[in-house]
């Protein structure tokens, strides 16, 4: 059977009308905000107290988006006789997200946790030359770094925490076996630590004096 002339347009205008009067689905950005996951992957915030300037980071990078510079500097001895040392002290870190293909290799390399993730993504320029983030704007998106989700119930504990507890406990039983052995002498009475002390006499001995 040959279609009707004009029955296309007439299911088009027939969804038409029955879609124009219902609320829309799709959210509109940046009208509405989305609901990210915990671990997006939006920039990288610098925790620049933690960053001992090991340069791990910068070498790991397969875009060579990480700058860094530094200088030495000497530390004086900690105490009298002691050696000098030399630290290195931070004076650049910036990350060039024009590059940046966020892999996320600079932050899982990184041995003392000085890059961070965070979910914020609203950074776009109309210069390329400001998406080059210097450390203290990379500073600064710390303050919207989440914090960790909790541990699953039947994950193992971490051999950090596993192992400063079992410190903990064995130095708390050895301060408990000190507190009980220092009560103890100091609960005997003097007069029987001295019958203690002294020799029994043997019996009979009295009659035959």
């Amino acid at each position: 059977m040959a279609p009707i002339p004009g029955s296309g347009l007439a299911k088009g205008l027939a969804v038409t009308l029955r879609t124009m009067t219902k609320r829309t689905v799709t959210a509109q950005y940046p009208d509405v905000q989305p609901e990210l996951p915990p671990r997006s992957r939006g920039v990288i915030g610098l925790f620049e107290e933690n960053c001992t300037v090991c340069m791990l980071c910068a070498r790991e990078c397969p875009d060579w988006c990480i700058y860094i510079d530094s200088h030495k500097e000497t530390v004086p001895a900690a105490a009298p006789g002691g050696r000098e040392r030399s630290r290195n002290v931070l004076d650049r870190f910036a990350i060039d997200f024009a590059l940046c293909m966020y892999c996320g290799i600079c932050i899982e390399v990184c041995p003392f946790d000085a890059l961070f993730w965070s979910p914020e993504f609203e950074y776009a320029e109309t210069d390329i030359l400001e998406l080059t983030h210097e450390r203290d704007k990379l500073r600064d998106w710390m303050w919207t770094v989440p914090e960790p989700p909790a541990l699953d119930p039947g994950a193992e504990e971490p051999k950090e925490l596993a192992a400063a507890r079992k410190t903990a406990e064995k130095l708390k039983a050895q301060q408990q076996a000190e507190e009980a052995e220092q009560a103890e002498q100091a609960g005997t009475p003097q007069g029987q630590t001295d019958q203690q002390t002294q020799q029994p006499e043997e019996p009979g001995q009295e009659g035959q004096e």
